[in-house]
């Protein structure tokens, strides 16, 4: 008689979904890594560069590096931080695309989870391509749990590969929380800095995106209006803005969206 702790393991065998079938880690512009497994990313379709108005220094910055990565050549891991809804995801998966359309072999690989990052420098290491690893909005709770990338970073025994670096936003600058008590609880408060401190300082290259004034926010959509021959009202957007909580280069292109709805018009993205 079949023992029925191997039958009930045969059958639930049979109706698992099969094993995920690796990408060819050569053949598309972006991937997902998940699972120990790169899938195609279903639509990689960014907003062109040339869209992400306010933030001209860190476009120019943050291309020229990943330029510099698809040559061979050094190039820094990165860290964008700042105000949410300022482009700083966006502004990642643009500046990939622009590089690819000069014709750079380079690829954004999006990963979700952080502790399979090992397995995911196996599996690109030595191929004939730049990989920009990207981790998008990511923050720790605890400097203990943040050990783990910065030796993965600089510091560890086994680094990432030369041909990809870490791309990560955060909408904190350090990625982890700092109060005052840090210094007050701690026997030598300096330790307790430098711990909180030292996963932003492996990131040899820090972007800042800055919370939009008024006529900054305004500049931008007036810049998306032109580009799309759309009419607006200065009060209008602002007020738009206010009911959102808050001024940014998403909100403003929000507002772009309501407006050519409501205009009858459609946009590109």
């Amino acid at each position: 008689m079949t023992d029925p702790i191997a039958r009930i393991a045969a059958a639930l065998e049979r109706i698992a979904p099969p094993a995920p079938v690796d990408a060819d880690p050569l053949a598309h512009p972006a991937y997902v890594w998940r699972d120990g497994g790169l899938a195609a990313a279903r639509a990689f379709d960014p907003v062109p560069i040339d869209l992400l108005f306010g933030i001209d220094a860190q476009k120019a910055t943050l291309v020229e590096d990943f330029r510099r990565l698809a040559a061979g050549h050094a190039a820094q891991d990165v860290l964008l931080w700042g105000a949410r809804g300022s482009g700083k995801s966006a502004l990642v998966k643009s500046a990939v695309a622009a590089i690819q359309a000069e014709g750079a072999a380079i690829a954004l690989i999006e990963v979700a989870r952080m502790d399979g990052l090992r397995a995911l420098f196996d599996r690109i290491e030595g191929l004939p391509r730049a990989y920009v690893l990207f981790l998008d909005d990511l923050g720790f709770d605890a400097a203990a749990d943040a050990r783990a990338l910065r030796s993965l970073l600089q510091g560890g025994a086994e680094a990432r590969p030369a041909n990809a670096r870490l791309v990560v936003t955060s909408n904190r600058r350090h990625l982890l929380p700092r109060d005052i008590a840090e210094q007050e609880s701690a026997i030598n408060p300096r330790d307790s800095v430098d711990d909180h401190l030292a996963l932003a300082d492996r990131f040899g290259l820090s972007l800042g995106f800055h919370a939009l004034d008024q006529n900054g926010y305004l500049a931008i959509v007036r810049a998306y209006a032109d580009r799309f021959g759309l009419v607006f009202d200065a009060d209008e957007a602002i007020g738009w803005a206010t009911r959102r909580g808050g001024r940014s280069g998403r909100v403003a292109w929000y507002y772009i969206t309501d407006l050519a709805g409501r205009s009858g018009r459609g946009l590109p993205f």
